[in-house]
């Protein structure tokens, strides 16, 4: 009380712009001095808030950026061992596709098929062809008893865990790089027993991991680093760990117990997505670190913020805050007795200008410029907003005009897509001999599955499930041009190998984009129900008997349709009963996959058939549909749904 009376005799005398810059600087020094220190513990939270979010961030999106390089690895070799127990092959075959996977996929570096003992060959202990890059093209080699295979890693681990497996990295001293490899086991049926019968492995570079993990830079010294399941450091600034140093060695050497306690929980596949404090091997200063377990081979990525440089930017922004503040109350002590007069006038003019803006007038005129100040700039802003709002009102109105226009051309094609597939259901009233039902679900507007049946002539049915490459408009025109093709090749005489392989030539012809098909085809006797049928790639289909059984068709061991143009295709038979049915799906219904990445499987499958088997073929289908999208849930569907059912009924006599 004492202190406002001695300011009031003090201000007694003075002039207007006296009291109003003290009264303004006063009141303002009392404003900044705790908005300054708030803004120094906020923004102490915020950058710490930021280190975790970021932290997060940077770590998933690198990891999911390595798994994905893995993944794509480890496709090859299991697509190639589920070939290897499905199909039958010479060695001829065997080399040939070897070759075209080591020459179409730039991301291994060489691909190796080795058999136990005598499986391939009754007289030969050791086969194990090794297509291999080398000075810009593909070279071949066997690995013999002088490599006797049979005690590498690459093909000990997955033989003795009997799962796919990642080696441990390690350098390869006629590349000079640093590798790992991939293997996956595969087996064969020997006198009713399931028997290992060799491993598939490619080798794959780490270096595309290593510049992932490269790119990872925080601030100065901030870095990422990549470790084994063994703790072994893969990547890391410091060259010299790399191979030759694990995580734990180091702890040991620099008697950091929190390291090796950090290392403990990385190679036991542990994550830690809040950041914890923790030294650098780099520098030795203090970090923050996250880390999480690559999963696809059981190695751990970890993350260092170092603390000082984040706390620097406080320090830096409080030091430009306090200038910021101090400067401006001087200057706007200095100012405020002219620049209050001179705002009030063009911020009125402004308001009004704002209500007509408000209100939808986007023509009204603003108050004229006739300052560089800060009202003359936010006139210009206002203006330039108006502006601004009128251009992107009509570039929205022919955004969505296009987006409307495309949308509308998608359903088109997904509308001419459907037409082309018999939908009429059943397809043949007047035939009393067989029925058929199907059902196809895209995973986009459009896709690349189908299904056909017609009638060769009276007595013969043919009919035909397939799976094109990919998704979307290259696989639906791809789809077309191979329904098409299979329609016009089934001619009478033909039998289903012969209609595969005549597509298979037309579908090589300038085939630029390596787009494939599998195919399921056969010729139904719809007379004594003898079937003919082909396999190019497919899933087998099941045959439903009416005794109840249900059981997986044999396959014949064709290759996919479309990659070799000299591919052959084989046949094989059997026969239906009245009331037999086939079961034709695409593998969008077995690899449909829930949230924890498990697929529905062939056995979840064929345990749903067994329970819808004496259901009517069209309630099969729907059965079916509804365990997929019970089992799946929430997921989006990752790929097309095509079904189909053919039921043998025999020779029925209308009543």
């Amino acid at each position: 009380m004492i202190s406002l009376l001695i300011l009031q005799a003090m201000l007694k005398n003075k002039g207007i712009a006296f009291k109003l810059v003290l009264l303004f600087t006063l009141s303002s020094i009392c404003i900044f001095t705790p908005i300054f220190g708030y803004n120094h513990y906020v923004s102490r939270q915020i950058i710490e808030r930021g280190i975790g979010e970021n932290s997060k961030n940077l770590i998933l999106a690198s990891k999911n950026k390595i798994e994905a390089v893995l993944a794509s690895a480890q496709k090859i070799p299991e697509n190639i061992s589920y070939f290897l127990e499905n199909s039958s092959y010479n060695e001829s075959e065997l080399y040939q596709l070897l070759y075209t996977v080591a020459k179409k996929n730039p991301e291994i570096y060489g691909i190796t098929i080795a058999f136990e003992p005598y499986a391939f060959k009754k007289d030969a202990e050791y086969f194990a062809p090794c297509f291999f890059k080398e000075e810009g093209g593909i070279s071949f080699k066997h690995l013999d008893k002088h490599y006797n295979y049979f005690f590498r890693d690459w093909y000990q681990i997955p033989k003795e865990l009997q799962r796919p497996e990642w080696t441990e990295p390690y350098f390869d001293d006629s590349r000079g790089i640093l590798m790992c490899s991939y293997g996956v086991p595969f087996y064969k049926n020997t006198d009713g027993r399931r028997q290992l019968a060799g491993v598939v492995v490619v080798e794959v570079s780490i270096e595309k991991l290593r510049e992932i993990v490269s790119s990872i830079k925080i601030l100065k010294t901030g870095y990422g680093f990549l470790i084994s399941k063994n703790g072994t450091y893969v990547t890391h600034p410091m060259k010299e760990l790399i191979m030759n140093e694990t995580i734990f060695s180091i702890a040991e050497a620099r008697d950091k117990k929190g390291l090796r306690e950090i290392g403990r929980r990385m190679i036991k596949g542990e994550s830690s997505l809040t950041p914890f404090m923790a030294s650098s091997v780099l520098t030795g200063k203090e970090c923050w670190m996250t880390h999480v377990p690559i999963e696809s081979n059981g190695w751990s990525l970890a993350v260092l913020f170092p603390q000082d440089e984040l706390m620097e930017d406080i320090v830096r922004l409080n030091k430009i805050v306090f200038f910021l503040g101090v400067s401006g109350i001087f200057l706007l002590a200095v100012a405020t007795v002219y620049i209050a007069r001179s705002i009030t006038g063009p911020l009125r003019a402004m308001a009004k200008a704002t209500e007509g803006i408000g209100s939808g007038n986007l023509d009204i005129e603003l108050p004229v410029v006739t300052s560089g100040d800060e009202v003359g700039r936010l006139t210009e802003a206002f203006g330039y907003m108006k502006t601004s709002l009128k251009a992107y009102i009509e570039e929205l109105t022919e955004t969505t005009a296009l987006k409307e226009r495309m949308e509308s051309e998608l359903k088109v094609a997904h509308d001419i897509q459907m037409s082309i597939l018999p939908k009429m259901f059943p397809p043949f009233p007047d035939r009393m001999e067989f029925d058929i039902y199907a059902m196809i679900r895209p995973a986009k507007e459009v896709g690349g599955d189908f299904y056909d049946f017609f009638q060769i002539d009276h007595d013969h049915l043919c009919f035909v499930i397939a799976d094109v490459s990919g998704k979307g408009i290259p696989a639906s025109l791809f789809m077309a041009v191979t329904k098409t093709l299979i329609k016009s090749k089934a001619t009478v005489g033909l039998t289903p190998d012969r209609i595969i392989s005549r597509v298979n030539e037309e579908l090589c012809v300038g085939n630029d984009t390596n787009m494939f098909v599998t195919i399921f085809c056969a010729i139904l006797n719809v007379c004594n129900g003898e079937m003919e049928y082909t396999n190019g790639g497919h899933n087998p289909p099941l045959i439903i008997r009416k005794t109840g059984e249900v059981s997986m068709i044999k396959s014949t061991g064709g290759i996919v349709v479309g990659v070799i143009d000299d591919a052959k295709y084989t046949i094989d038979k059997l026969t239906l009963e009245p009331g037999d049915s086939i079961y034709l799906y695409t593998d969008g219904v077995n690899e449909a996959m829930n949230k924890n990445g498990e697929f529905f499987s062939d056995k979840r499958l064929e345990q749903g058939i067994i329970r819808l088997k004496e259901e009517s073929i069209k309630d099969i289908i729907d059965g079916i549909m509804e365990e997929i999208e019970y089992f799946v849930q929430d997921m989006p569907q990752s790929d097309d749904i095509t079904m189909m059912v053919i039921q043998y009924k025999g020779n029925v006599k209308k009543e």
